[in-house]
C-alpha cells in the first residue's frame, strides 16, 4: 500500500516536498523553457523530474517508468493535454493528473475535471503552487489507494486480519450483527474486543443510531449506577445538575459494557432489571424510561469461575452470554502481526507528519514471532516506539529485538542483549538509544559527522546525547573531522 504524505499547505517560506519519500513527476510541455524551468523547480526539492516534449513521448515513458504524477500542458501540437489525459485515464487511472494551459478557458476547465483531471491550473504557474497542487494530488490518491486496500482485506472498518483465526470471528459477527440478540466478547485484554463491538453495531440496523461504551472496572462502585442510568439534579451529594446515563445516551443503539465481569454484585441485579423489563428510572426519578438499547458485553475473566465464587449472578450470565464471540489472543494469529504492524506504522506516521519508515521483512518476522501478552495493543505500542527510534529511517530486525528484550523467538544478535521487561520505562529508553547509537558509531567507524547524518541528527545534538546516554567518546577513539 501506498505510504502517506504529510499534509501540505501554503507556507511561503518554508515550503517542501523533501520530507516525503521521493517522487517521480513526468512534465509534459512542448515549450523547452517550460520544460526546463518547471524540472529545475522539482529535482530543487529532491524530486526526481522526467520530461517529454509530446504527448506521445509521455505515452512511451507512462508504459516504461514507474510515476507518481504528471503535469501536462494542454495546447500541445500532435495529441493535446487532453486527450493525452483520457489516454492515461484507460491505461493508468490511479495516476494523479494536473493540467496546465496559457490558453485556458472555462470550457477547457471544465472538460480537463471531467476527464479525470486533479486540477486545472493556469499559465504561468508559480512553481510553489504546482508542487503544493501536486502533493495534494499524490496525498489524496495515495489515501483513496489505502482505503480500497484495507476494504479488501478487511472487508470491514478498524478489524484488520489475515488469519482464519479472526476470519471465524468475522463470520460469527456478520451472522449476529443483523439480529438484535445480546453478545458476550470473550478475550485477554488488547485483543480488541471493543473493535469488535463496533464491527456489530456498524453491520447491525442500529448502526445510525449511537455507539456508547462503558467500562465496568473504570468506574468507582458508587458512581456506576449513575454512570448506566442517569440522576436527578440534587439526588444525592454533588449532584449539581441532571445526568444523562449510558442508558438513555445509547437510545436506540448500542451500549458496550466492557469488563463487565468487574461490575459490582449489586449493580448486576439492576443491570438484569433493566435487561428483562426494557425499562428503568434515573436515580432521584419516579420517571420510567423505556430502554431500546441492545447490550453488547465483554470481559477478559471467566465468568463460570466468577460464577462459581459468586462474584457473577447466574441469571445476569444467561441474559448476557446469548451469542459469545471468542477473540483469539495475537499469538494465536501470528499470519495478522505483519499487517497490523504496518497499519499501525502508517497511523503513527500520518499522525506525526512523518514519511514513513520501511519495515525490514527481518523485523516483520520477529513481530511475528514474539508471544505478545499484550496483544494488539502491545504491539501498537512496540511499533510506535520503533518509528521515534528509528527516527525515519528503516526499523529492522535488531531494532525489533531491542524493544521486545528477547521475548522474539529470533537468534540472539547485538540487539537482544539486554531484557527490558519490569523496568522503568525511561531506563528502558535510555538504553535502547545507547545501544543504537553505539551500533551507529561502531558501523561507521567512529566518525562523528557520518554516525550524525545516519541517526537523522545535528553533530552538535550527537555530542549532547552521547553526554546524556553516559558514552564517553574518548575512550571510542573518535576521529573528528
Amino acid at each position: 500500500m501506498g505510504c502517506r504524505l504529510p499534509a501540505v499547505g501554503p507556507q511561503p517560506t518554508a515550503y517542501s516536498l523533501q520530507p516525503v519519500l521521493k517522487l517521480r513527476i513526468l512534465i509534459v510541455d512542448d515549450d523547452a523553457n517550460t520544460l526546463a524551468q518547471l524540472a529545475r523547480a522539482f529535482r530543487m526539492e529532491g524530486l526526481e523530474a522526467l520530461i517529454a516534449d509530446s504527448a506521445e513521448r509521455a505515452l512511451e515513458l507512462l508504459r516504461r517508468e514507474k510515476l507518481d504524477a504528471v503535469v501536462s500542458d494542454v495546447v500541445m501540437p500532435g495529441t493535446s493535454g487532453l486527450r493525452l489525459l483520457e489516454a492515461i485515464g484507460r491505461e493508468r487511472p490511479e495516476l494523479p493528473v494536473v493540467l496546465i494551459s496559457g490558453q485556458a478557458t472555462i470550457e477547457m476547465a471544465v472538460e480537463a475535471t471531467r476527464s479525470g483531471a486533479v486540477d486545472f491550473l493556469e499559465k504561468p504557474v508559480s512553481a510553489q503552487k504546482l508542487l503544493l497542487t501536486v502533493g495534494n494530488a499524490v496525498r489524496l490518491r495515495r489515501l483513496e489507494e489505502e482505503n480500497r486496500e484495507l476494504r479488501r482485506q478487511v472487508g470491514d472498518g478498524d478489524l484488520l486480519f489475515r488469519s482464519p483465526a479472526m476470519a471465524r470471528v468475522v463470520e460469527q459477527l456478520e451472522l449476529v450483527a443483523p439480529t438484535d440478540s445480546a453478545v458476550c466478547i470473550l478475550g485477554e485484554t488488547g485483543v480488541g474486543k471493543e473493535l469488535v463491538a463496533r464491527a456489530i453495531h456498524r453491520a447491525s440496523p442500529r448502526r445510525d443510531n449511537p455507539f456508547v461504551k462503558l467500562n465496568c472496572a473504570a468506574v468507582p462502585a458508587e458512581l456506576i449506577e449513575s454512570e448506566l442510568f442517569g440522576h436527578e439534579k440534587g439526588s444525592f451529594t454533588g449532584a449539581i445538575s441532571r445526568h444523562i446515563g449510558k442508558f438513555e445516551a445509547a437510545e436506540g443503539g448500542t451500549l458496550f459494557l466492557d469488563e463487565i465481569g468487574d461490575m459490582p454484585p449489586a449493580m448486576q441485579a439492576k443491570l438484569l432489571r433493566v435487561l428483562q423489563e426494557r425499562e428503568f428510572e434515573r436515580i432521584g426519578s419516579n420517571q420510567v424510561i423505556t430502554a431500546n438499547v441492545r447490550v453488547i458485553a465483554a470481559t477478559n475473566k471467566d465468568l463460570h469461575k466468577l460464577m462459581a465464587a459468586g462474584h457473577f449472578r447466574e441469571d445476569l450470565f444467561h441474559r448476557i452470554h446469548v451469542f459469545p464471540i471468542a477473540v483469539p489472543p495475537l499469538r494465536e494469529r501470528p499470519e495478522d502481526v505483519p499487517l497490523l504492524g504496518e497499519h499501525f506504522a502508517r497511523q503513527v506516521a500520518a499522525r506525526n507528519h512523518w514519511k514513513q519508515a520501511r519495515i525490514t521483512p527481518e523485523a516483520l518476522d520477529r513481530l511475528a514471532r514474539y508471544r505478545w501478552p499484550g496483544n494488539v495493543r502491545e504491539l501498537q505500542n512496540a511499533v510506535e516506539r520503533a518509528l521515534i527510534l528509528a527516527r525515519g529511517g528503516e526499523i529492522s530486525g535488531a531494532l525489533i529485538d531491542q524493544l521486545l528484550g528477547g521475548g522474539a523467538a529470533a537468534p540472539a544478535g547485538p540487539g537482544s542483549r539486554h531484557g527490558f521487561r519490569g523496568r522503568p520505562l525511561k531506563e528502558t529508553m535510555d538504553e535502547i538509544e545507547r545501544e543504537v547509537v553505539l551500533d551507529a558509531l561502531e558501523k561507521h567507524a567512529c566518525q562523528i559527522a557520518q554516525t550524525a547524518r545516519a541517526l537523522g541528527l545535528e553533530r552538535s545534538h550527537l555530542y549532547k546525547k552521547c553526554q546524556q546516554l553516559g558514552i564517553d567518546l574518548r575512550s571510542l577513539r573518535v576521529a573528528r573531522p
